[in-house]
């Protein structure tokens, strides 16, 4: 006569172990993957994973990695958002308006040498 709540082996997932941040972090050291990627993965709001990004950017130093940001980019001409400093997706191309904007993806990598 156990609880049924103990009957149920495959609850939590391994991915689930550890805190957001950290579920994160280990998702951005599997390979590069946009902010709305890594919130269906890890099952928190995208909004979420922005502000966790913005944390890990600038504590990644102090454990030897660093977050690699390949820009966002314009799909109608073609423009990238190179000098932006801001982790979510920009609204529209300041070069033809247009809306259609590839999400920026991010990933963390070691820093070689040290």
């Amino acid at each position: 006569m156990s609880s049924q709540a103990d009957d149920s082996g495959d609850a939590a997932p391994p991915a689930a172990a550890g805190t957001p941040r950290a579920r994160l972090a280990a998702a951005l050291r599997e390979g590069p993957a946009s902010a709305h990627e890594l919130s269906r993965r890890l099952r928190i709001s995208e909004k979420d994973v922005v502000h966790h990004l913005e944390h890990l950017a600038r504590s990644a130093r102090g454990r030897g990695e660093r977050l690699v940001i390949e820009p966002a980019a314009c799909l109608a001409c073609g423009f990238v958002f190179r000098r932006r400093e801001r982790t979510g997706k920009p609204g529209s191309c300041p070069s033809c308006r247009g809306t259609r904007i590839a999400a920026p993806r991010f990933a963390l990598e070691s820093r070689g040498g040290g």
